[in-house]
């Protein structure tokens, strides 16, 4: 037993020092970075940086819009990826086509996408077309607040396809007598969904929701590709603010706001572990 234990760890070793080279001394590095004032003594100021950042209108702006701009897409994620994974899951024997091209957009690279979305959203792009078509008036979709729109449908077209297929996996886990017996002792659509399909999937459906949170903290990249280092107020990230502080080699601000934020990150997860639990065990 001990030999197999030595040789899992021989194994493991390369990719333990990888993470602990690239995340774990970046990490404690970080926190150092935090607590000095940037000078070349390094001096320490402890906690001077997260107060200062804290009272800067820009940092506030961007972990607004992040929260908001997350709150917004990860619902959007999870419920559409829901619905269309109960949709494919009853596409057995032809669903094979729509599984596939569902994950396309996930795995197109981002300079593609951005292309597409800058001809969709043009001024006088397919979408403006529908709009004019519809009796309205054209819009700058690649303009002020306006942009949220673009960007959060770029968000959800691109990480659907991702949560879906974990959606279809729980469904498909789902033994089918289940279903079979509640058939045959008159349950409904409704009483199977609230009896059998929620209680299976939950563990799931809380994966989606958790992924989906992630990747919606990262929506920068979206942002920048359509609008630049410095888009509008109404979508200006907090990724933005550490990238433009990086891009001036402020590695306090940098890191302050990381760390920062990171807090925030691990108290919502926090919260979301617990109302996970809690929902599992009432629905046991």
């Amino acid at each position: 037993m001990f030999t197999r234990k030595r040789s899992a760890l021989l194994y493991l070793l390369p990719g333990l020092i990888g993470l602990t080279l690239f995340y774990i001394v970046p990490f404690i590095g970080g926190i150092y970075y935090s607590l000095t004032d940037g000078s070349y003594k390094n001096t320490f100021v402890w906690f001077d940086n997260y107060i200062s950042i804290w009272k800067n209108e820009m940092f506030l702006l961007g972990l607004k819009n992040t929260l908001v701009l997350s709150m917004i897409c990860t619902p959007l994620v999870w419920v559409l990826s829901f619905i269309v994974a109960m949709l494919l899951n009853r596409l057995k024997p032809g669903g094979a086509f729509f599984r596939n091209s569902i994950l396309m957009p996930y795995l197109m690279p981002s300079s593609a996408m951005l292309l597409i979305w800058l001809v969709l959203f043009d001024y006088g792009g397919v979408i403006n077309r529908l709009v004019v078509a519809l009796g309205f008036e054209r819009v700058s979709w690649l303009e002020g607040a306006a942009l949220r729109v673009p960007v959060i449908l770029m968000f959800v077209w691109k990480n659907l396809g991702f949560a879906v297929v974990i959606f279809l996996a729980a469904l498909q886990s789902i033994p089918e007598p289940l279903y079979e017996y509640a058939r045959l002792e008159g349950a409904g659509f409704l009483r199977q969904s609230f009896s059998i399909t929620l209680p299976m999937v939950v563990p799931s459906a809380f994966l989606v929701f958790v992924l989906s949170w992630i990747n919606a903290f990262k929506i920068f990249k979206e942002v920048y590709f359509i609008g630049g280092a410095y888009p509008d107020e109404a979508v200006y990230t907090l990724q933005n603010y550490m990238n433009n502080m990086f891009g001036k080699l402020n590695y306090q601000n940098v890191t302050t706001a990381a760390y920062s934020f990171a807090i925030i990150v691990f108290a919502i997860f926090g919260v979301l572990f617990f109302v996970q639990k809690r929902l599992q065990d009432r629905l046991n």
